[in-house]
């Protein structure tokens, strides 16, 4: 709990970072610790870097991390850092997914604070059990859904939510790569090998990997919830064991409709987030490779564009932004805004005052068991034929 009013210590230091899988031969793992360290809010001290101990001992020296911080397991990892006097504030759990719950159940049950990368689990079960517990246990429990750290994002988010748009009606989400186009999993890449494997990657292929995106950004978005969807979940690459491409329906609780597409096998596309909504009033749409415009399209006027940092930006999107506007800002960035708000709402409670307001958009646990619901209902719906299935 939090003292309004009352004297409080300034922290005075970084949060210490602990950080579980991402050692050698990982991507996102380099990705949360440049994005931790972007605004000088967090020190990495500490790592189980592998389930290999070899693999861990040697990232860990990588990383320059002191010989007695760097751990052959996740189990050992939490019990020494709970009992050191300058253990870490947190933990980053950067896994293949399959790992993500024994991982995070570890840690908070020695107190300390959670940053998990998504999907949470890999079952619904684990997800609410995860969730109960973090709920119990009183700790900060964030999922890194990055792309909710845009600034234009917020604006977006600000501007549905200040009814701008009226009345939602239509939802357009889309998440197109092409990277896994052929067999890459059979060529030795260690991200694809595991991605395309159910015993670690989940129930779903595309879906999970990237569908949780597209889902997780129409909700943060339009700040309504998905209440049923339709899919259809397919696998274009022959002897792939999990799905490469869906097409979705979907229903908001709001009455607003809405389609998801994502894939993994789509010709040309890099990173092909997209979204675009529509209201009574207006639409606006958003594209991530192109993240610092959002156009605005009020009815029966000329388009706007707003532009990061901008005219017409909000405070919840200035409070995104680092640099001027015509200077881009992207991926690390947004992925660093969730490092900062994290850091900001966790310092708040070591200094017993309330933390700033815009750094109260990070997506929780709450959030990582919708994300698994959303992959459930899908391969469940698929099964049935596209069938519209409840979340």
């Amino acid at each position: 709990m939090t003292i309004q009013g009352a004297d409080t210590q300034k922290l005075n230091r970084r949060l210490r970072l602990g950080m579980v899988g991402g050692g050698r031969g990982a991507f996102i793992g380099a990705v949360h610790r440049i994005a931790a360290r972007l605004d000088d809010r967090w020190e990495l001290v500490a790592g189980a870097l592998s389930s290999d101990p070899d693999r861990a001992r040697l990232s860990g020296q990588d990383l320059l991390l002191r010989e007695d911080r760097i751990y052959g397991d996740f189990n050992e990892m939490a019990r020494r850092e709970r009992r050191l006097k300058d253990g870490i504030d947190a933990v980053a759990i950067v896994t293949p997914n399959h790992a993500h719950a024994a991982a995070a159940r570890a840690f908070l049950r020695a107190g300390i604070h959670v940053i998990c990368d998504k999907p949470l689990t890999t079952t619904r079960r684990e997800a609410d059990q995860l969730a109960k517990l973090a709920q119990e246990s009183g700790l900060f429990f964030a999922v890194t859904h990055n792309y909710t750290g845009y600034p234009l994002v917020r604006q977006a988010r600000a501007m549905v939510k200040a009814g701008e748009l009226g009345s939602l009606r239509v939802v357009q989400v889309e998440y197109a790569q092409d990277w896994l186009a052929t067999r890459l999993e059979e060529t030795g890449s260690k991200q694809a090998e595991w991605r395309t494997d159910p015993a670690r990657s989940g129930p779903a292929g595309a879906v999970g990997d990237i569908g949780t995106h597209a889902f997780n950004l129409a909700e943060f978005i339009t700040g309504d919830e998905v209440t049923a969807l339709a899919a259809d979940l397919h696998t274009f690459v022959a002897g792939r064991r999990l799905d490469d491409n869906a097409h979705m329906m979907l229903r908001f609780t709001s009455g607003a409709q809405g389609m998801l597409w994502c894939s993994q096998v789509a010709a040309g596309q890099e990173n092909g987030l997209r979204i675009r909504v529509y209201g009574e009033k207006g639409g606006l749409e958003w594209h991530q490779e192109n993240p610092n415009v959002l156009i605005h399209s009020p009815l029966g006027e000329a388009p706007r564009l707003i532009r990061r940092n901008g005219a017409g930006t909000m405070k919840v999107a200035q409070a995104a932004s680092r640099i001027p506007a015509g200077h881009p800002e992207g991926y690390l960035e947004g992925f660093a805004q969730l490092y900062r708000d994290v850091a900001e709402q966790i310092a708040a409670r070591l200094e017993e005052r309330e933390p700033d307001p815009f750094a109260m958009q990070v997506p929780t646990v709450e959030h990582g068991v919708r994300g698994v619901r959303f992959i459930e209902a899908a391969v469940r719906s698929s099964q049935r034929k596209a069938a519209w299935v409840s979340l």
